[in-house]
């Protein structure tokens, strides 16, 4: 099928950066969308930035101008470059890749923002 792999999260002061990566494998096609959601405890699970197959992009608007999503088509990865962290930047995050109908996820990987 699909999985996902995550890696990059980790521990950081408020103010410092961390690139979170996910490559995906299995049956994937050319026109998809890869982003990234997060949850922290307590919250809702929300869409922090998104990316189609042609580039175009969508952030949330708590972490406009300091997150910057890409993607590497050659190696089905997808990126997520945080910078300026604060400490409500703490959650799971949990990166995703849409075909078609149908969403997959994977594990989430744990970024903490220490004050």
């Amino acid at each position: 099928q699909v999985q996902l792999v995550e890696s990059g999260g980790g521990l950081v002061q408020a103010g410092g950066s961390l690139r979170l990566s996910c490559a995906a494998s299995g049956r994937l096609f050319s026109f998809n969308t890869m982003g990234w959601y997060r949850q922290a405890p307590g919250k809702q699970r929300e869409l922090v930035a998104a990316i189609t197959s042609g580039g175009n992009t969508n952030y949330a608007d708590s972490v406009k101008g300091r997150f910057t999503i890409s993607r590497d088509n050659a190696k089905n990865t997808v990126y997520l470059q945080m910078n300026s962290l604060k400490p409500v930047d703490t959650a799971v995050y949990y990166c995703y890749v849409e075909i078609v109908v149908n969403r997959y996820w994977g594990q989430g990987t744990q970024v903490t923002v220490s004050s």
